[in-house]
């Protein structure tokens, strides 16, 4: 083969190449969340179906479905904050957070996960409504509607909700306030639960 015959080969790759993204750029750091409360080490927990409490996976709206952080631009608009993205969806953290407040707090056996597989009578679910950035105000906000169902038919509900203020619309900002916003609600939740 010629030299322009190889050239003429390769220009097609070569041209593709600079098409192609195998993903986008990774954020500097990702956000989680951390409880205040944690139950010690080596602490365990039994209980009967009576007595046990099964975490429920929590819903969202569809602005927070994702791993990025919703900013309250207006009141029919929202944005994502830059470079503010979560480890995974905020549900599942603040879900594992309530878990462990509850645990730390009451002792008493807390199931947490996708599908607790116990069949525990005291479930705990809720919608988590909102959880992000009012730029409006300057402040994060966690609102989270709590929905526990008992042995029998009763069901109760209860809003909860904490708001961190003066907050700059940054990342390394947000993400603190949320997570002291968040430890609030969950441990609201605590109390409430008993």
């Amino acid at each position: 083969m010629n030299r322009k015959t190889i050239i003429a080969a390769l220009a097609p790759a070569l041209l593709l190449g600079g098409c192609v993204s195998l993903g986008a750029e990774a954020p500097p750091s990702l956000l989680t969340l951390t409880p205040t409360e944690v139950a010690a080490a080596g602490t365990g927990a039994t209980g009967s179906q009576l007595t046990a409490l099964a975490m429920v996976e929590f819903e969202v709206p569809r602005a927070l479905d994702v791993t990025r952080l919703p900013v309250q631009v207006s009141d029919t608009e929202i944005a994502y904050l830059k470079d503010a993205v979560w480890v995974e969806r905020p549900a599942r953290l603040f879900r594992r957070m309530v878990a462990e407040t509850i645990r730390a707090r009451s002792g008493r056996l807390v199931i947490d996960g996708d599908d607790p597989g116990a069949g525990a009578s005291d479930r705990l679910s809720g919608t988590l409504r909102n959880f992000g950035y009012d730029a409006r105000t300057s402040s994060v906000v966690v609102v989270f509607d709590a929905t526990r169902s008992g042995g029998g038919s009763q069901v109760v509900t209860k809003r909860f909700e904490a708001r961190v203020s003066g907050v700059p619309a940054d990342v390394r900002s947000v993400g603190p306030a949320l997570n002291q916003a968040a430890n609030d609600v969950a441990g609201q939740v605590a109390e409430w639960i008993g």
